[in-house]
């Protein structure tokens, strides 16, 4: 119905209701438009983070790499060290095997 058709007394009675319901709505609106922005802000700090988290990951990873190829090169060299150590160790045991049963042949001679 066009505005000038509609009774005095429904004017007075619902045009005010009709506003306040219209200001709530405005209210709701800007109360959403705020709660957007806060939604927007609080992705792009969480972006922000997860992008800071996944370049401390990547910088850790590559500590742990270096570090890890530093021991295994460490190792490498002790190993290496102690393969060369072995015969050495073996013929020295050789050696006091053969002192020893020298000192007994000569203990049996002195007797």
């Amino acid at each position: 119905m066009p505005a000038e058709k509609v009774p005095g007394w429904i004017k007075q009675v619902l045009m005010p209701e009709l506003s306040e319901i219209k200001g709530e709505l405005r209210a709701i609106n800007t109360r959403i438009d705020s709660t957007n922005s806060r939604i927007d802000s609080t992705n792009s700090r969480i972006d922000s983070l997860r992008n800071e988290t996944k370049t401390e990951i990547d910088s850790l990873r590559n500590e742990i790499k270096m570090e890890i190829a530093s021991l295994r090169t460490e190792m490498t060299v002790k190993f290496d060290s102690l393969e060369k150590r072995i015969p050495v160790i073996e013929k020295i045991t050789a050696l006091e095997h053969k002192i020893a049963d020298l000192e007994k042949r000569l203990a049996a001679a002195e007797t």
